[in-house]
């Protein structure tokens, strides 16, 4: 299974899911075999001496549906969800292709549904709300359709803190003067003062003589 194209990927864009649809996709072509078995099993069982004018058809329609099957698994194939650190791609199409391209930043709301069964098998749909033309895109088969909105949010929150601190750099970069200043560092204390400190706590009695003989050494030594 081909992964979504890295000529695809912008330069610096991290590719976080890429995800194939859920084989619920394939409901359709399961179903349809299944009333072909049938049929062929049916067709088998009835005396097919009598039934020869059948086998064409039957014939027919099996190849049919293994073409059915092969188209069916080929377009599965080339079909991706991908969510990077900066947009949601879906993309499908063997031949012709058409996708769909929604930015983070654009992202207004993530709604995803589950019936009863595809919430049993970890299928469902998701439809994003966004500021593009479209306004809201719906994609279908989506594997865990929960976790992967949840990720969606999370990847938008990184994106708004990266694009916070881009904003930031570049009015720095294009004001200097207004870059946050930093306070002053405070001047370092005055030996003499410091040393007048000590002598008032020996005199208190706080420190011992010796003890301040040897501070007031380390303070000079400082000097």
């Amino acid at each position: 299974m081909p992964p979504y194209p890295e000529k695809l990927i912008n330069e610096g864009e991290t590719v976080v899911l890429d995800l194939k649809p859920h084989w619920w996709f394939f409901w359709k072509h399961i179903l349809a075999g299944g009333v072909l078995l049938i049929v062929v099993v049916l067709w088998a069982l009835a005396a097919p001496d009598g039934l020869d004018f059948l086998s064409v058809p039957i014939a027919l329609a099996i190849v049919v549906y293994v073409g059915f099957i092969v188209v069916a698994y080929l377009t599965w194939t080339y079909t991706h969800f991908v969510l990077t650190d900066r947009r949601v791609v879906s993309r499908s199409g063997i031949v012709s292709k058409k996708g769909t391209e929604i930015p983070l930043d654009r992202v207004n709301n993530i709604d995803f549904s589950q019936k009863i069964f595809e919430r049993m098998i970890g299928a469902g749909d998701l439809a994003i709300e966004s500021a593009g033309k479209d306004g809201q895109s719906h994609f279908e088969n989506v594997r865990h359709p929960d976790m992967v909105q949840q990720e969606i949010y999370r990847q938008m929150e990184v994106n708004s803190r990266r694009q916070a601190t881009w904003q930031a750099d570049a009015i720095a970069t294009a004001n200097p003067g207004m870059q946050s200043a930093r306070p002053p560092a405070a001047a370092p204390p005055d030996v003499a003062d410091q040393i007048a400190k000590l002598a008032t706590l020996r005199d208190q009695g706080a420190i011992t003589s010796e003890e301040f003989e040897t501070k007031k050494a380390e303070l000079l030594d400082r000097m």
